[in-house]
């Protein structure tokens, strides 16, 4: 039968979706399932292992039944994933251990505080890693589950244990125990891994105690990741393409050399910018990290990464807590409703400022109210503030790498506001595009699997075929533009501690 299709598996940190994608990289059919988040303690974040592989495989079989697609159809599987989260299993049983531990999960703060605390050591994993030494990463994930869990030293130094982000567990899972493997990408988040050299580092593995025995092997994005032998599933299908989230709504948003940049607009914001086989070391606490690369690629490939902490979660706040919006949709229409924010400007700390700021301290504030103002004027405010995070981001970027962003590729939940995406063109002075089918992480993972089998060519033919891009151009005078900025930086001046 002809292979008309490819399926993008998509694991995220709280469901699991399956999206069918035709030649043309549109969607055939779906399926999206979520699963249970368990909270020991506060500030502690798991998942049961089980529940990812089971509600995966289940949305997997149903994208293809409600679309009508035979498993016969289906030209490769492509996988990506929540980053950073944490599975080890027993090798002989393919059972886990114990629950996953989340990248949202704080339990590790004091151990990379102890083993990382010194300015050498810290440099050093800077160095090879291109990670800030966090809890945020794997590697502290992995030691905490070798002394805490009931037997897990043991088996690891028996050689019967198996580490691995979400991807390796999946395809665990789907190869049925014949395939333990990552992708580079995965590989890169976990601060076990040199991104210069490409391989597991031993100085790094010897610092967090971690056995090399325990790890996956370490593969391009786009490779040979074995078929599917699960019992139940149809067999047979090749898994070829595997990257986190973040690279492969990169590549999904066809940014595929230097320069080019992309942001998710989520909970929060992912700003990645590719540059090339160049690996771009931050003065501002960037995050330096691979890239997802197509077959044939002639080195290791990389981009620069920054996060604002706060984006669609403070369009929840203005709903669920002021209560002075209905609905996230409604938010829109009545930041349009007015023409500016009367002086107001909103700073989003909730949880501290990240980049290019770094305090973890901040908090967030509402300024410039006037008995003038209303929410209109709040909830435009609130707008901007995105737009003015990811420009901060945006402007450490660029002087980072010493390349100017002209054009941003954006998806997410939050880019289907209008008004929002042209706050960003103006406040970036950037042409901001949109694409039609706005489910790029997922579309990266086809992309990266059906290049490998040939069921697309070339990233030419991957260009060509996307649908046109929806464009917002910069309509704001630099006067204009400056005055907003500096009221932004006087506003967030205010919020910092140090």
């Amino acid at each position: 039968m002809e292979k008309r299709y490819v399926l993008a598996l998509d694991q995220g940190t709280t469901s699991s979706r399956a999206i069918v994608f035709d030649r043309r990289g549109r969607i055939r059919g779906s399926a999206q399932h979520p699963f249970r988040q368990v909270y020991p303690q506060p500030g502690w974040v798991e998942h049961d292992p089980r529940e990812i592989a089971s509600s995966q495989l289940g949305v997997m079989v149903e994208a293809m039944v409600s679309s009508g697609v035979s498993p016969d159809e289906i030209d490769s599987i492509g996988i990506t994933n929540q980053r950073e989260t944490t599975v080890v299993w027993n090798k002989k049983t393919g059972e886990p251990l114990c629950n996953a531990i989340v990248w949202q999960c704080r339990r590790t703060a004091a151990m990379i505080d102890e083993l990382c605390g010194h300015p050498d050591v810290a440099a050093m994993v800077r160095a090879k890693t291109g990670l800030v030494p966090d809890a945020y990463f794997s590697a502290s994930k992995m030691r905490w589950i070798l002394d805490n869990v009931e037997g897990a030293r043991e088996l690891a130094d028996a050689g019967e244990l198996a580490f691995g982000t979400v991807d390796s567990w999946l395809v665990w899972c789907l190869t049925a125990g014949a395939v333990h493997a990552t992708d580079v990408t995965n590989a890169s988040r976990t601060m076990l891994f040199d991104i210069h050299e490409g391989r597991w580092d031993a100085e790094l593995l010897e610092l967090f105690g971690v056995p090399a025995s325990t790890l996956p092997d370490v593969r391009p994005s786009s490779a040979d990741y074995g078929v599917t032998a699960y019992p139940g599933l149809p067999a047979g299908i090749p898994i070829r393409g595997v990257a986190g989230d973040q690279q492969a709504a990169l590549f999904g948003q066809c940014c595929f050399s230097a320069g080019r940049a992309k942001n998710t607009y989520g909970t929060g914001c992912f700003l990645l910018m590719h540059t090339g086989e160049r690996a771009v070391e931050s003065a501002h606490g960037l995050v330096t990290t691979i890239a997802a690369s197509a077959p044939g690629a002639q080195g290791i490939e990389y981009a620069l990464e920054g996060s604002v902490f706060v984006a669609g979660a403070l369009i929840q706040w203005l709903r669920d807590e002021l209560d002075i919006i209905g609905s996230a949709a409604e938010s829109e229409a009545l930041a349009a409703s007015v023409q500016d924010t009367a002086g107001v400007y909103v700073v989003p700390a909730f949880t501290g400022l990240g980049a290019p700021y770094w305090d973890a301290q901040a908090r967030g504030a509402i300024f410039g109210l006037t008995r003038g103002a209303t929410r209109a004027h709040v909830v435009r405010a609130a707008l901007e503030s995105l737009a003015f995070q990811v420009a901060d981001v945006a402007r450490t970027m660029e002087q980072d790498a010493g390349i100017v962003i002209d054009q941003l590729n954006v998806d997410g939940g939050a880019s289907a506001n209008d008004l929002l995406m042209q706050m960003q063109s103006d406040i970036l002075n950037a042409q901001i595009n949109r694409p039609v089918v706005i489910e790029s992480t997922a579309l990266g993972a086809a992309f990266l699997a059906g290049l490998n089998t040939g069921f697309w060519e070339s990233l030419q033919e991957i260009r060509a075929m996307r649908e046109p891009d929806e464009h917002f151009l910069p309509a704001m005078d630099e006067a204009t533009r400056e005055e907003r900025m500096a009221g932004w930086h006087d506003a967030v001046r205010r919020v910092l501690t140090d």
